[in-house]
């Protein structure tokens, strides 16, 4: 067994499409197939069920894929605490980001961490909150930008900025022609919310606002994500909160208005992993602290 066959086993199982993991691997399909297979076999278990249509993780592949994950973890996590060490920095950074920060601070940081360090790699991933939380966590990102979560464990957050969410509303809508609307004309119209079956911070913290303006009883579609949630506005299918950042979507069907007496806030901020010792990594906290004092 092979570190590498380790690396091609999380591609797929990650893919759960061996023509996407080889590409992601840079590897002829059959050859990444015959390295898994290899791994099966050493194992004497099957970690993959194969069909013409899909690619799915036995139980087996399931448990073996965490473990994966955290000894590919420590080996890069050892050959960095060497180059520390030895007194050079690391040459890869992976950053883990929610899709607001990459309309907003996100490409502002970059900007900066490229030109003060302009031979370091650097790899974007988007994804959930929780996703990102989890990558931090198994070594896999390195930094986060990320909704508010407390400073658990070895996980530190320090918060950015203050994302405005506004009242998404259809332009056909009678409450798109008011110059001011208050928390009673919502009473009359059916509000679109985001999901609370995966209770993230976004979800948390609308359940309980809506809960505090006694607008649960209004609730009467709800969705995962903010593209659908002004999809189903745009529809005419009722009315919600959206981030000020869809204000500059294209071709908009949509107005965006504040609502007298209610001002939603969530919180973006950066959240890392004290014991990964990222390329000067105090340096690059210290970057994304500036984006705090300034306001962004």
């Amino acid at each position: 067994m092979e570190t590498r066959q380790l690396s091609y086993f999380v591609a797929v199982a990650e893919e759960l499409h061996f023509g996407r993991a080889a590409m992601r691997m840079n590897i002829a399909q059959p050859a990444l197939s015959t390295q898994v297979q290899a791994l099966e076999k050493h194992l004497g278990v099957q970690l993959l069920l194969r069909s013409t249509r899909k690619v799915e993780l036995t139980r087996a592949g399931e448990v073996y894929y965490d473990q994966c994950l955290k000894i590919l973890s420590e080996i890069d996590l050892s050959a960095e605490l060497a180059r520390s060490a030895a007194g050079r920095t690391s040459r890869h950074i992976r950053i883990g980001t929610v899709y607001p920060a990459t309309t907003g601070m996100l490409p502002h940081f970059l900007g900066r961490i490229g030109r003060k360090y302009p031979d370091i790699r650097m790899h974007i991933t988007s994804g959930s909150t929780g996703d990102i939380i989890r990558g931090l966590e198994n070594g896999r990102i390195n930094l986060g930008f990320i909704r508010p979560v407390e400073n658990i464990g070895s996980l530190r957050f320090f918060s950015i900025a203050h994302e405005r969410y506004l009242l998404a509303v259809g332009r056909g809508s009678p409450l798109a022609e008011l110059d001011e609307i208050g928390i009673e004309d919502l009473r009359q119209e059916k509000i679109i919310a985001f999901s609370r079956v995966n209770l993230s911070y976004t979800e948390r913290y609308f359940s309980e606002k809506f809960e505090e303006h006694d607008l649960i009883g209004n609730i009467a579609y709800t969705c995962d994500d903010t593209f659908s949630l002004v999809s189903l506005v745009s529809a005419g299918l009722g009315v919600g909160f959206a981030p000020e950042w869809t204000r500059d979507l294209p071709n908009r069907t949509f107005e965006l208005k504040p609502v007298k007496g209610i001002d939603f806030r969530i919180g973006l901020g950066v959240a890392w992993n004290k014991e990964d010792p990222t390329a000067a990594r105090d340096d690059i906290i210290d970057i994304a602290r500036t984006f705090a004092r300034a306001g962004r």
